[in-house]
């Protein structure tokens, strides 16, 4: 009998100011699996943003929110990039956009609400009103 494993992983980088200060896995939750699965029948929804917050709770399979949602933008390529079992998805805030210390941030399918892809949570990334924050997310299917 042959059995196949199919595993969707994710990395985080974040960049402030130029330089990377967390590179991070992250959790792909239960209605990312689903939104995945929907996808091969034309049914899901493709994510087109990606949010940051201050929550610190560990990230859950059961998540569909972050916990504390401080700012959400528009990927900078809406759907993400695809190249060969990857999909990356980045998102930038200009200086004064999500200024907090951030501690956690979601891929989402909507700019409020929708379906969350994924979730990591990290210690502390304090965005000035000055810092550029660049966030790349790759998602491997393997």
């Amino acid at each position: 009998m042959f059995k196949e494993n199919f595993k969707v992983t994710g990395q985080v980088t974040i960049q402030k100011n130029g330089e990377v200060v967390r590179d991070i896995p992250n959790t792909i939750v239960t209605a990312g699996k689903v939104n995945i699965a929907a996808l091969i029948t034309d049914a899901g929804v493709k994510m087109t943003h990606m949010a940051v917050g201050t929550g610190s709770t560990a990230v859950a399979a059961g998540d569909t929110t972050l916990e504390t949602e401080n700012d959400r933008n528009a990927l900078s390529v809406s759907g993400g990039a695809p190249s060969s079992n990857t999909i990356v998805y980045t998102a930038v805030w200009a200086a004064g956009d999500g200024t907090a210390a951030i501690t956690e941030a979601g891929l989402f399918s909507a700019s409020s609400s929708g379906t969350m892809l994924a979730r990591t949570v990290f210690s502390a990334v304090n965005k000035g009103a000055s810092d550029v924050l660049t966030i790349t997310w790759t998602v491997t299917i393997s």
